[in-house]
C-alpha cells in the first residue's frame, strides 16, 4: 500500500510522479483474482469493514488511487491523485471489497485540489472529488467521520488496493493493515523538515506499509474509527521507513468548505 511519492535518497528532495508518467502497471494494473494477496504485510478486509473506502478509477476502469466518502456526493483523497486529471477521467467506486466485481460507480463533476498543495514537497496533499450523483448509504456504503484532534501515537488501520510491491500487481481484495501512528518529533528523525504539523506518520516493521495505488486512501483510528489521514508519500514500499499522510484535522475547515 502506498503513494506516488518517493524519497530519492536519504536527505534528498521529495518528488512526485505525475499521473502522465506513472508506470504502465499502474495505469493498467494486473489484478489477482485468486484472493491470495497479502498487501505488504496486510490481510483481506471483511465485507463492510470499511464502508467508506472508495476506489478511484480511470476511464478504462483501472484503479489508480484510494479515497473515502465524507458525504453522499464527496470523496476525500490526495491532491497528487488529481493532478493532471479531468472530471471525465475519474470515477468513484464504493460498496465492494473487490476490484473486479460489485459496487456502485459514480462519475465526477469536479476535482478540487487544495490551493496550498506543493507538487515539489507534497505538502498539503488533500483533494476532494465532487460526484455527479449521490451514493445511497447502506451497510456497505457509508461516510467516515473526520478527526478534529491533533493526535500523537495511537493504534491505526490502513486500507487500500495498492500494489503488493514495486513490480507487482494490484490485489483484487481490499487489504487492511493494523499499524501505529507516531509522534511528529519521531517521524522528523527520519524525514527531517519534510514532515510538518499538517502531516501524520506511521512506522511499521519492514515488510508492512503502503505502496503505489494506496495514495489518497484513509488511515483511521482503530478505536474511534475516525479518519486521521490520507496516504501521501513514503520511501519505496514497506521498507521500515515512516509512511507520511496528510493530517485530516489540519484541513477540516477547507474540506468542509469545498464539499458538496
Amino acid at each position: 500500500m502506498f503513494a506516488f511519492a518517493v524519497l530519492l535518497a536519504l536527505g534528498a528532495t521529495v518528488s512526485a510522479y505525475p499521473r502522465s508518467s506513472l508506470p504502465a502497471y499502474l495505469n493498467n494494473p494486473k489484478i489477482d483474482t485468486n484472493g491470495s494477496w497479502r498487501i505488504v504485510g496486510g490481510e483481506n478486509a471483511a465485507p463492510g469493514e470499511f464502508p467508506f473506502i472508495v476506489s478511484l478509477r480511470g476511464s478504462g476502469n483501472n484503479h489508480f488511487c484510494g479515497g473515502s466518502i465524507i458525504n453522499p456526493r464527496s470523496v476525500l483523497t490526495a491532491a497528487h491523485c488529481l493532478i493532471g486529471a479531468s472530471p471525465s477521467q475519474v470515477f468513484a467506486v464504493a460498496g465492494t471489497n473487490t476490484l473486479n466485481s460489485g459496487g456502485v460507480t459514480i462519475g465526477s463533476q469536479s476535482l478540487i485540489i487544495n490551493p496550498d498543495y506543493d507538487d515539489e514537497t507534497i505538502a498539503n496533499d488533500v483533494g476532494v472529488v465532487l460526484l455527479q450523483g449521490d451514493f445511497a448509504f447502506s451497510n456497505l456504503i457509508a461516510p467516515v467521520e473526520l478527526s478534529n484532534t491533533n493526535v500523537g501515537s495511537v493504534p491505526a488501520t490502513l486500507s487500500g488496493w495498492g500494489v503488493t510491491g514495486v513490480d507487482e500487481g494490484a490485489p483484487n481484495d481490499l487489504q487492511r493493515l493494523s499499524t501505529q501512528t507516531i509522534e511528529n518529533s519521531v517521524c522528523q528523525l527520519f524525514w527531517g523538515s519534510s514532515v510538518a504539523s499538517t502531516q501524520i506518520c506511521i512506522l511499521s516493521p519492514n515488510g508492512q506499509g503502503a505502496c503505489f495505488g494506496d495514495s489518497g486512501g484513509p488511515l483511521i483510528d482503530s478505536n474511534s474509527r475516525v479518519q486521521l489521514g490520507t496516504v501521501s508519500f513514503g520511501v519505496a514500499c514497506a521498507v521500515g521507513f515512516p509512511d507520511v499522510f496528510a493530517r485530516v484535522s489540519a484541513f477540516n475547515s477547507w474540506i468542509n468548505s469545498v464539499s458538496a
